[in-house]
């Protein structure tokens, strides 16, 4: 989920305004609609010396729920909802990516580290198993259909045995992260619930980002209108520090 924390420009005039900087969190509970960062791997996330990790991509975001290809996210922390080109999913899809970037944290080495699509799919199901015939059934691609149905049956490979530094906890909830029926797949606000995250659970700074409104993107604006209508906002913009409220209250974009 995208949150807005505070945003700036170093242009001083409407003429002069090219870039804005814009700082907010990452995944988290939240109503939907909200915004898929949709590309989250090792490489687009950073920590700093306080353990504060920020993700440095949004170039790929979007609205859960949209339309969206099938070849977004770097593959090998690709869900396979996305490998199989479903064109309706949810912010599940990060929460898939989030637990091959733990794992990978966890053993040191990638989970699934496919040469192409296909060849990805066939790494994910060594450890998740063949899904039913419901699953295969709910898949709008009659070509995945047909894939689906010509692998042969695999079993799901104990976690433990995969993740053999993690503690049982981290093992229980990449068991729930990592699940190939999207549906089934834990959310951010259960995950963040998970007795793995116990020590650090904090009831009054776990942010719940208000609705996100996209009316805005059917406004018919000319490229100098939406300049001077953001510029505007940029100006405007109090961060929630400054409103007397926690910075955990942020402004969904």
């Amino acid at each position: 989920v995208i949150g807005l924390l505070d945003v700036f420009t170093p242009d001083e005039t409407l003429d002069d305004f090219t870039d804005l900087r814009c700082s907010g969190p990452g995944l988290g509970p939240a109503p939907t609609p909200c915004l898929c960062p949709q590309d989250l791997k090792p490489g687009n996330l950073a920590v700093n010396e306080d353990c504060e990790l920020k993700i440095l991509d949004f170039g790929l975001a979007r609205q859960a729920d949209s339309e969206m290809t099938g070849y977004v996210v770097t593959r090998w922390y690709r869900a396979p909802e996305v490998i199989l080109n479903w064109m309706h999913y949810t912010q599940t899809v990060d929460i898939w990516s989030v637990g091959c970037i733990m794992a990978e944290m966890i053993t040191g080495k990638t989970l699934f580290k496919g040469n192409d699509h296909l060849d990805q799919l066939k790494e994910i199901m060594k450890v998740t198993g063949t899904p039913p015939a419901e699953f295969v059934q709910r898949l709008q691609s009659d070509e995945a259909k047909n894939y689906m149905k010509g692998l042969p049956e695999l079993e799901k490979k104990d976690f433990a045995s995969i993740l053999t530094n993690a503690s049982p906890l981290a093992v229980s909830l990449l068991e729930k992260m990592l699940v190939l029926d999207a549906e089934r797949r834990v959310t951010a606000a259960e995950a963040l619930a998970h007795p793995y995250f116990e020590s650090l659970q904090d009831a009054e700074d776990e942010p719940q980002a208000q609705k996100y409104d996209e009316s805005f993107d059917d406004v018919d604006r000319t490229l100098d209108e939406w300049k001077r209508v953001t510029y505007k906002e940029v100006l405007s913009f109090k961060p929630p520090r400054q409103l007397g409220a926690k910075v955990s209250k942020e402004t969904a974009l």
